[in-house]
């Protein structure tokens, strides 16, 4: 916990030139964490995201200058879609994926609508978890787009203006 308060943490857009630690921290973060349990890579580690970054979605957690986390927030009209977090797998359960869903509500909040929502497989049991911890509710369950006989659940909550900060 020391070391992290001591660490200049910032989050900025993402830029053409980002792409490949985009890339980088997004296939390290998701291979790691989905094989083992789904027996394949989803689609956020091996997406192109430089469409993504050109319409200004994408956003990079930097400590210290260096990026160690992304965040994929998709501006819907009636909420943000939060695609994608993924953290490098050295930085993780040091607050960063936290941050990097406060920073969606803060989007949520400036870009006018009420909610953030996301959606991950059924069997990622603790990134559910995760989510609800941090106050995200399931609102339904539905076929995998891409998997054939595998399910997504959707997953909102209400932005909080609370965690707005200046």
């Amino acid at each position: 916990m020391g070391e992290k308060s001591h660490a200049l943490t910032h989050i900025r857009n993402a830029e053409a030139s980002d792409l490949v630690v985009v890339q980088q921290i997004s296939a390290d973060a998701y291979i790691g964490a989905y094989v083992p349990v789904l027996g394949y890579i989803p689609q956020p580690a091996e997406e192109d995201y430089s469409t993504r970054i050109a319409r200004h979605d994408v956003w990079i957690i930097e400590r210290d200058g260096h990026a160690v986390g992304v965040a994929v927030l998709e501006a819907r009209p009636d909420h943000l879609l939060v695609y994608s977090i993924a953290v490098r797998p050295t930085e993780q359960r040091r607050g960063y994926g936290r941050a990097l869903l406060v920073f969606a509500d803060q989007r949520a909040v400036a870009i006018g609508v009420p909610e953030i929502r996301l959606f991950t497989n059924t069997r990622m049991k603790r990134n559910i978890a995760l989510y609800r911890s941090h106050g995200v509710v399931e609102i339904g369950v539905r076929p995998h787009p891409n998997r054939s006989g595998q399910s997504v659940v959707d997953m909102a909550r209400r932005a909080n203006p609370s965690l707005v900060h200046g």
